[in-house]
């Protein structure tokens, strides 16, 4: 499997020989550096660890510019660390570059961020509650309505949906296209919108229900 971590720098869109436009979002892809590979006979499993971006070191833990320095990256620790599920016998060397020119045009990727944060939010807005009537006496206009029972159970079931706080949560936008690459500035250009702001960390990585191309 194929993956990188990158950013979210925005949306733009692309035409065609014909005219038709495409929305897509642009990620920042890379280079991100591998630094530590996890193998069935040493950690049970088979998973590349890579990093993206740079920290200064007096602002890293001695355990992860140790955990660096077989690759490289303790000088200028990387900024976000993650794995990726590779197969049993793929080799990489410690200390390598990954960039964009793993991923093809017409590929299908799956992306994963944390969605934006929309603060402590009513029924209305966190779940697409019709809510009440506006007139003729109707006085919860946008409340919820009675979510409990009477003497017995004399509680509220658990997961009702009631206002909390809305977004700020992981997400997978699967099956998403690579509609462009561009090697020289180590950018992906995905069909759709993915999770996360503008400058949000990503990560891409291949389309799981979707045949590679």
């Amino acid at each position: 499997m194929k993956g990188l971590i990158g950013k979210k720098v925005g949306m733009t869109q692309l035409y065609d020989e014909t005219g038709k436009v495409t929305p897509v979002t642009v990620i920042q892809a890379g280079p991100c550096t591998v630094i530590d590979q996890m193998t069935e006979e040493r950690n049970g499993y088979s998973a590349l660890q890579v990093g993206y971006g740079e920290r200064k070191a007096k602002n890293v833990s001695q355990a992860v510019k140790g955990h660096c320095k077989k690759s490289g990256r303790d000088a200028n620790p990387p900024q976000v660390i993650r794995e990726f599920e590779i197969e049993k016998d793929a080799k990489f060397e410690l200390g390598s570059l990954l960039t964009v020119e793993q991923f093809k045009e017409s590929e299908f990727v799956d992306v994963y961020g944390t969605t934006k944060g929309k603060g402590f939010q009513g029924v209305v807005r966190r779940y697409k509650f019709a809510g009440g009537r506006a007139s003729h006496g109707g006085g919860w206009t946008r409340r919820p309505g009675s979510s409990g029972q009477r003497t017995w159970p004399a509680k509220v079931d658990r997961n009702k949906r009631r206002p909390g706080h809305m977004g700020n949560v992981n997400c997978t936008v699967q099956n998403l296209q690579v509609m462009r690459v561009d090697k020289e500035d180590n950018l992906l250009f995905i069909k759709g919108a993915v999770p996360g702001p503008n400058g949000g960390v990503l990560l891409v990585r291949t389309a799981r229900k979707k045949p590679s191309a």
